[in-house]
């Protein structure tokens, strides 16, 4: 599969840390965030790594250039900030099949291989990596039901009563149907169109989208206090490989 990055974000709720800096080169654990969703997603089989740009886009362009660990780099741009629907929509004419998806603002450890696995077994359109958050924190994401099956039946963003706690953790795989959809939304009432409301049309036409609960963690880096815990919990991790090395 291709990978789609998004990493045109500006990231007002991080300043300072994005003053000069695009989002998705904020550093965490002594490499930009975008390493680290570089590293996953070539982990779980990256064909290709089409990255959405915006903010800054220079910067990020001249660390990577056309390649990161022997996987090609494309970049397309973002004009302006009208949400993830109208990002994706930029990478359209880059991908041809089913595809990856992650949001270049994450810090995965987790199980990303068991959504493209049920990607390839299953005939759903998609697959989604979900974890359950506190209820307080459920109206900062994108909130999925579910049926008895594990499949989603909704997708509600940033809703200010969440239906649930279960949410989209930033990773997807869908196929080219996801664009036919991305093309039919309409802003949102904040003015952006939404990934959310293209899923939710893929779901009103019938097709399926499978719920992958998250084995692991993973840390939207939204305010600097996120970076910090991003930070905190990998050098906790090397730590202990390194404990785990020493004994064995």
């Amino acid at each position: 599969m291709d990978a789609v990055v998004l990493a045109a974000g500006e990231g007002t709720r991080l300043r300072p840390l994005t003053e000069d800096t695009p989002k998705a080169m904020v550093g965490v654990n002594g490499k930009p965030i975008l390493t680290h969703c570089f590293e996953q997603l070539v982990d779980v089989g990256a064909d290709q790594l089409v990255v959405v740009v915006g903010y800054k886009k220079e910067q990020i362009i001249e660390h990577y250039g056309d390649s990161f660990q022997g996987v090609p780099v494309t970049y397309t741009h973002q004009r302006e900030p009208k949400g993830l629907a109208h990002a994706l929509l930029t990478a359209e004419e880059y991908v041809n099949d089913e595809f990856m998806l992650m949001l270049g603002d994450n810090i995965f450890q987790a199980n990303l291989e068991d959504v493209v696995q049920r990607h390839n077994e299953s005939r759903a359109d998609a697959a989604f990596l979900v974890e359950e958050v506190p209820w307080e924190e459920a109206s900062r994401y994108g909130v999925c039901d579910t049926n008895d099956y594990g499949t989603i039946t909704d997708v509600i963003e940033k809703p200010d009563d969440p239906p649930s706690n279960l949410v989209m953790t930033g990773f997807y795989t869908f196929t080219p149907a996801i664009f036919h959809a991305c093309h039919l939304v309409q802003p949102s009432d904040r003015g952006e169109y939404e990934l959310s409301d293209a899923i939710d049309l893929l779901l009103e036409s019938g097709r399926t989208i499978d719920a992958i609960p998250l084995n692991g963690w993973r840390i939207d880096v939204g305010y600097p206090e996120d970076r910090d815990r991003a930070e905190q919990r990998l050098q906790a991790e090397k730590a202990s490989k390194a404990e785990t090395s020493k004994e064995v």
